[in-house]
This record gives structure tokens, C-alpha cells and sequence, in this order.
């Protein structure tokens, strides 16, 4: 199935990437969920791997790989880690996306390689507490004073915030311009005037940090502006189409490594005289679950062909994460079913897994959203 968009290349790439999660991170994925801490060791191996770096290009230090290289890994890892995924989908996207779309070459010079090897961390700042689905609403500023720029504002589930060194900070520069009046500017967390908020305590993904990030007067240097002035809210939105096909491939690793867990079980699992797999009711809702699970892969494959082939990939990206998450969200929930009282346990991979595939469909738009964007693709 997977031949239509890929080539031998990508599967050794993706056999590389599953060797990797079942060798190294499987077997401390429970203990990531349950200390709520991700090894620094494992991201070492993940930054030696090339897999921090694979869509920055190597003259950057990156890898300098393609986006189907990119979801082959994505999707391996997340089988055995949601939170693996999230040290790669942030390098790869919402880190490095918005500087190679629309950072000068200096710019691209000073961040890029800190992003690959993972020595300056760069967290996205765009969700606020009353600007979520409606990015537009936020109402961090940024007022010119001389050469520098004074922010205000305050973001909210800032992933890997703590950890940061920058954060590509979205502020308004024209109020009364909407949407047409933000502009992106590179933060650094060092600058007086910026803090962290308390880390969220979430229901999954268990193992990085989420947090606010509070800008109190912070001076910024005009130089720091990402692209140009007053055109921040296009940067964020291409930014978010790399996302949501990232989140796409999360989802669908997840949803497989609970299919694997949900067929090893009832196969073993023998009630009423016979294992459960016996059963015709639930031999058709394995059935149903396959067929689904493969529609939303190939939905995620051909919207990563098409950014391969420079298309304009709006549409296909939220079809991909609209279908594969909510897909992912029902596979996770009926193989949980499948395990009965077991899967209901702390003790069960299946239990986290279920935890974990949740906020699939909330963050980098939420369901509601692609399927707006999806019908304003489609009708205006």
C-alpha cells in the first residue's frame, strides 16, 4: 500500500525509526508515563539518529530529508511513544518551519542548527487563554519603541517552554488590523520580562513540559522579526499545516501499537469455551478498525506526497488530521473495549495509549477547525 508514495529509501528509514522505538523506547515508555519525565539519554540518541533535524536542511546541520522521511519516522516512534514523537514533530515543524518559510538567512544560520542538535531549543507561542480555535483573537502586542519592539502578552500550552531558548512569539503590531496586523518575532526566554507559567498537569503524553509563557515588558530587537511586519498570522498558518500532518502520523502510530496490543490479546484471551478472536462480533470490529486505520494512513500519505511536490497542501493537511485523529480516537477506545476490565488498569499499555491519543483532535486545530478549513477550501 505504502509503495504509491514511497520509495526504498523511505522504508529504510522507517525500519531504522522502528528499531530504534521497540529497542529504546518501548521498553521505558511506561515509566516515561508514569514518572511524567522523558530521558535526556533518549533524546541524545534521537538527535545522533538525524531524526531532530530530518526537513532541516543540511546546510543548517540538519539532515535535509524529505516530508515522507519525515512521517515514516514520526509514525514508527509513536507506536511505542507519544511523547518520543513530540521532541521530533516540534524540531521538524513548529521549531523550524516558520524560520526556514520566512527567516532571513542570517536568521536561518542562528537558530536552525541549535534546533538539529538540540542544544537551543525553539517552542512556538501562539495559543493564549482567550485565543485558542481563534487564533486571530490574541491579544499579546508588540509596540515599536525606537529600534526594539515592547511585548505584552501572555501564551498558554506552550509545548517544551521550560526547555526552550527561543520562542517564536505572535503579537499584534496593528491591533486594528486583525489578523492582518501580527507579526512573529524570535523570543529569547532569557530576555527581563519573560517567565514560564507552572507545567500543566495533563491526562497523556506524559514526559515534556506544557506551560504559559508570560511577557511583561519584554524588549525585543527589530531584528528578531520573522518574516515581515504585519504578516505573522500567514507564518503561523503555513506553519500549521507541517503540524498537522505531524499530528496525523502520531495519531496513526498510536492507533496501530493498539491494534497490535488488541489482536495479542483477544487471540489469547479465551472466554465461553473459545479465545475471544473467535468471536464474530468482535473478528468485525477488527475488521472495521483495519480498513479505517489504513484510509486515514493513505490520507496522511498522499497529503506528505503533495508537500513533497510543493502543493498547496491546506486541504489536505486538515483532511489528515481531521480524519486520522478521530480515527485514531475511536480505534484506541474500542481496543481499550476489547481488553474488558483490563484495559481499564494503570497496568496496561492500553490504558495510556487511550490517554494519550486524546488531545490529537484538540491541538493544531482542533476537529471543528479542519473541518472548516476543509469547507472553506471547498466552498469559499
Amino acid at each position: 500500500m505504502s509503495y504509491i508514495y514511497f520509495n526504498e529509501d523511505h522504508e529504510s528509514i522507517r525500519e531504522m525509526a522502528r528499531e530504534f522505538a521497540d529497542k529504546s523506547v518501548g521498553p521505558v515508555a511506561m515509566e516515561i508515563d508514569s514518572t511524567d519525565e522523558f530521558p535526556e539519554d533518549l533524546v541524545n540518541i534521537m538527535v545522533e539518529m538525524g531524526f531532530l533535524g530530518l526537513k532541516i536542511p543540511e546546510e543548517y546541520g540538519g539532515v535535509g530529508l524529505d516530508m515522507r522521511s519525515y512521517v515514516s519516522v514520526m509514525e514508527e516512534v509513536a507506536r511505542r511513544s507519544a511523547a518520543a514523537t513530540i521532541y521530533i514533530t516540534s524540531a521538524n515543524s513548529l521549531s523550524s518551519a516558520p524560520i526556514l518559510l520566512f527567516g532571513t538567512e542570517e536568521q536561518k544560520k542562528k537558530y536552525l542548527p541549535g534546533i538539529a542538535d538540540n542544544s537551543a531549543i525553539v517552542a512556538f507561542g501562539l495559543t493564549e487563554p482567550g485565543a485558542g480555535s481563534d487564533a486571530g483573537a490574541l491579544t499579546a502586542k508588540a509596540v515599536k519603541d525606537g529600534s526594539d519592539y515592547i511585548i505584552n502578552g501572555r501564551k498558554c500550552f506552550i509545548t517544551l517552554a521550560t526547555k526552550a531558548k527561543y520562542t517564536v512569539i505572535f503579537a499584534k503590531t496593528n491591533p486594528e488590523k486583525g489578523v492582518k496586523g501580527i507579526t512573529a518575532f524570535i523570543v529569547d526566554m532569557d530576555l527581563p520580562g519573560v517567565s514560564c507559567g507552572k507545567c500543566e498537569e495533563k491526562m497523556g503524553q506524559k514526559g515534556l513540559p506544557v506551560s504559559d509563557i508570560i511577557l511583561e515588558d519584554a524588549r525585543v530587537p527589530a531584528e528578531c522579526i520573522l518574516g515581515e511586519v504585519d504578516k505573522g498570522f500567514i507564518n503561523a498558518m503555513k506553519t500549521l499545516d507541517l503540524g498537522r500532518v505531524g499530528v496525523s502520523c502520531m495519531s496513526l502510530g498510536i492507533a496501530q501499537r493498539a491494534m497490535e496490543l488488541a489482536i495479542e490479546h483477544i487471540k489469547n484471551r479465551v472466554q465461553f469455551g473459545k479465545p475471544l478472536a473467535k468471536q464474530q462480533a468482535l473478528r468485525f470490529m477488527v475488521a472495521d478498525m483495519e480498513a479505517r486505520l489504513n484510509a486515514a494512513r493513505l490520507l496522511t500519505y498522499d497529503a506528505a506526497y503533495r508537500m513533497d511536490q510543493n502543493e498547496d497542501t491546506t486541504k489536505a493537511a486538515s483532511m489528515a488530521k481531521y480524519y486520522a485523529t478521530e480515527t485514531a480516537k475511536d480505534i484506541v477506545d474500542k481496543c481499550l473495549q476489547l481488553f474488558g476490565g483490563y484495559g481499564y488498569s494503570k497496568e496496561y499499555e492500553i490504558e495510556k495509549l487511550y490517554r494519550d491519543v486524546r488531545v490529537t483532535t484538540i491541538y493544531e486545530g482542533s476537529t471543528q477547525i479542519q473541518q472548516m478549513v476543509i469547507a472553506g477550501q471547498m466552498l469559499g
